[in-house]
């Protein structure tokens, strides 16, 4: 059954941890949602190889129109933490219990949320502090999957594990 991704993204973004995943997750028949400040906005990734186009504002989606929801790591995860309604969108997509899949350094969207303590995952050396004092229990791991509900990857050279990962979980 195909499921409905929103990937929470801006500018700055980690190139492939934006464009492997969602090109597995179409090549499996799963639909995309890109959202941002603004539909029809487009972003750029850190490496400036890849720009996308933002389907949907941050304003205009619900939690409940998407079955799993794409973090992927770069610039991109701070730059949304500092808004809000970024924020808010992870914490109320938490708590449907619905799958977040996080890229490296994307956790820090998760503990501004509140919603990391006692979840296991992987992590990325530079948040390993806020993550520990956020009461994650952390893994040096390729892949973390916490109950089908937080897939997380350490760096991008884990992608294909990770990747492997979250189409399983959405094949459920």
């Amino acid at each position: 059954m195909k499921k409905r991704v929103a990937v929470l993204v801006t500018h700055e973004f980690e190139d492939a941890e934006y464009s492997e995943p969602v090109e597995a997750f179409r090549a499996t028949r799963n639909s995309v949602t890109n959202i941002e400040n603004k539909a029809g906005n487009i972003v750029y990734g850190k490496n400036r190889k890849i720009s996308v186009s933002i389907d949907k504002g941050i304003d205009e989606v619900n939690v409940h129109e998407f079955d799993a929801l794409l973090l992927p790591g770069g610039e991109s995860p701070s730059r949304l933490y500092i808004d809000d309604r970024f924020v808010l969108f992870v914490r109320k997509f938490a708590n449907t219990q619905k799958p977040i899949f996080m890229c490296p350094s994307s956790p820090i969207l998760l503990i501004h949320a509140g919603v990391i303590k006692g979840r296991r995952i992987t992590h990325m050396q530079s948040i390993y502090k806020d993550l520990e004092d956020a009461g994650a229990v952390l893994y040096d791991q390729e892949v973390i999957n916490d109950n089908n509900m937080y897939i997380s990857s350490r760096s991008t050279q884990d992608l294909p594990f990770f990747i492997q990962e979250t189409i399983k979980v959405l094949n459920r």
